[in-house]
């Protein structure tokens, strides 16, 4: 090799040496080695043979030189070649994907069923923005047998101020919520009802939020971040609830260890304008005042959390007062058993929570506006689980748990107004009373989720529950199993679609019975029943008709399950919906 060779590749291969060595660094320390030489290589006759400068040849015919001579013919070559300059080899890159700031959504389908949204944000500056957002959706209902109205409509409009930078950020919020609902769930096959006791029924409920409320969370300060919020809630039958909460949250060190405390005041109070069976009025309150210290403690693989919670609440029903205090543990570890790969966790929480009239309307919207409001103590919640991966882009998570809540709220079918005291729209049999128990529950509960690429995703969860109530002879309105799968994934470039279906078991509840539909008035009595099973098959599909506008198609209840989802409240059969959704920017 010639030294201009040798010039040439010097120093690539200094380069590639030291490329490799700077790949192969870790920022972590990992550690020394100690190299001992026992004896140092001296190598002899045998294992290099050494080569003469200038060896002896012994023939004699290479003894005599022969003289060469060498002529060079030179002449003129013409050549038309014109080197062309360097250009760069091009690259496809992938378009990059446009962010709209704002979107309009309109959908409609069968049952009179319209869907509405509108999204608008704005920046001002680098820091500040406001955003708002207006939903609708409603159904002129038409389910199979109703002999009461079903239509339903919820109407909502959001508004947030704030601003992010690197120390501070904060928002506030103003939501308003308009709710119509109907109590159509008629037993009218176990109650005889004849036509003119079934028009003078007013089964129209209709309910109206206003909150406001904000969040504030700093950076580099022992003051982590607080939330706040203040919800009026009321109906069109004189009910009306005001609710209350502030959580403050807490980080500094002591000692090398890190400590974290949350702290919350929570307020609920309101009244009904009558009891369900006694015409007189139901005003309740309740105020909590707790906190959940607890330091971090962190070794290899080890992540440890040791605290208690501590809480005191203060309650009034009508004129009878109480005042509790409440510790409970706050524990909580896990170890990486092989990395990220593998990770083990076990726990032992408890809290005192707060209920409320609009957290029950959310779960049950059929309730009647004459319930009880008291918390639920939940003495303690020990779980252990399991969760990784299975491969780079499968997830898993594997838990059991076992609860204890002293009043934990159940929802249970009103009997029917035997008396006629109560004329209301709700007092058929037709409405739901939140009830209390003391209920200790063994669950099991899993899920998998995977990635197979970027545009095919799968996830499923199930969960086992086994109760065990108190006082009441079943956990009413609690299945024991439920099973849930989602699947979304890209088509081509412009076209998209998805699917998700969920099992429910079976619930029990209690109604009212009539002893003999044809003898008029007839006598009553209480009985428990079973509510079936069922399973929900939901699919949707797209088009990208460009980057700002796409057509959708989406169907609910596929299989057509005529199930039930509260006791002699039927769903609608399958549902159609066709709209668009529109992206844009100011």
């Amino acid at each position: 090799m010639n030294m201009k060779n040798l010039k040439i590749y010097f120093p690539i291969v200094i380069t590639a040496l030291a490329s490799q060595f700077s790949f192969g660094q870790e920022d972590e320390n990992i550690g020394s080695e100690v190299v001992n030489v026992v004896k140092p290589y001296t190598p002899t006759i045998s294992d290099a043979f050494k080569v003469k400068e200038t060896p002896v040849i012994d023939d004699e015919d290479n003894t005599q030189k022969e003289e060469i001579q060498y002529n060079i013919f030179s002449f003129p070559v013409a050549s038309t070649f014109t080197p062309a300059k360097g250009k760069a080899a091009g690259v496809d890159k992938e378009e990059k994907e446009r962010i709209f700031s704002n979107y309009a959504t309109l959908g409609v389908g069968n049952y009179g069923t319209i869907n509405g949204e509108l999204f608008l944000t704005h920046n001002f500056g680098r820091d500040s923005y406001v955003g708002g957002m207006i939903r609708h959706l409603s159904s002129q209902g038409g389910i199979q047998d109703v002999k009461l109205d079903d239509k339903f409509a919820t109407t909502g409009l959001d508004v947030t101020y704030g601003s992010r930078n690197r120390d501070l950020s904060w928002n506030v919020d103003l939501g308003v919520k308009n709710q119509v609902y109907n109590w159509y769930g008629l037993p009218y096959e176990n109650i005889f009802f004849d036509d003119t006791t079934i028009e003078n029924i007013e089964e129209k409920q209709v309910y109206n939020t206003i909150a406001l409320g904000g969040k504030m969370a700093m950076e580099k300060s022992f003051f982590s971040e607080a939330s706040m919020q203040f919800k009026r809630f009321s109906d069109d039958f004189g009910s009306g609830e005001n609710r209350f909460w502030v959580k403050p949250n807490f980080d500094f060190e002591v000692m090398d260890y890190k400590v974290n405390a949350d702290f919350i005041i929570d307020y609920v109070g309101g009244s009904f304008d009558r009891m369900y069976d006694v015409d007189a009025e139901l005003k309740y309150s309740n105020i909590i005042f707790g906190t959940k210290p607890n330091f971090l403690y962190q070794q290899d693989d080890l992540s440890v959390q040791i605290g208690a919670g501590v809480f005191y609440t203060t309650g009034k029903l009508n004129d009878e007062t109480d005042s509790k205090i409440f510790v409970y543990p706050n524990i909580k570890a896990s170890y990486k058993i092989v990395g990220d790969i593998l990770i083990g966790y076990a726990g032992a929480e408890g809290g005192l929570n707060q209920n409320s009239y609009a957290d029950f309307v959310d779960q049950n919207p059929f309730v009647s506006p004459t319930l009880f409001i008291a918390p639920t103590d939940n003495k303690y919640d020990v779980y252990v689980g399991l969760k990784g991966k299975l491969a780079s882009s499968v997830a898993f998570n594997i838990r059991g748990s076992y609860n204890y809540d002293e009043g934990k709220p159940m929802f249970t079918s009103n009997s029917f107004d035997l008396s006629g005291a109560n004329t209301e729209g709700y007092a058929n049999g037709n409405s739901f009373n939140v009830s209390y128990d003391n209920v200790k529950t063994l669950s099991i509960f899993g899920e998998i989720k995977a990635d197979f690429s970027k545009s095919v995703s799968l996830a499923l969860n199930g969960q086992y529950n086994n109760y065990n109530t108190e006082y009441a002879k079943e956990a009413f309105n609690l299945p024991q199993l439920k099973i849930g799968a989602n699947l979304d994934f890209d088509i081509t470039d412009k076209w998209y679609a998805g699917a998700n279906i969920f099992f429910v078991g079976e619930r029990k509840d209690m109604i009212t019975v009539q002893d003999d539909l044809t003898i008029n008035p007839g006598t009553f009595t209480q009985q428990e029943v079973t509510l079936d099973s069922f399973f929900d098959l939901n699919a949707h599909i797209g088009y990208n008709y460009n980057d700002r506008l796409t057509f959708y198609l989406k169907g609910n209840n596929l299989a057509n399950q005529q199930y039930n989802r509260w006791a002699n409240f039927p769903v609608q059969g399958v549902q159609g919906m066709f709209g668009a959704n529109y992206k844009f920017d100011f």
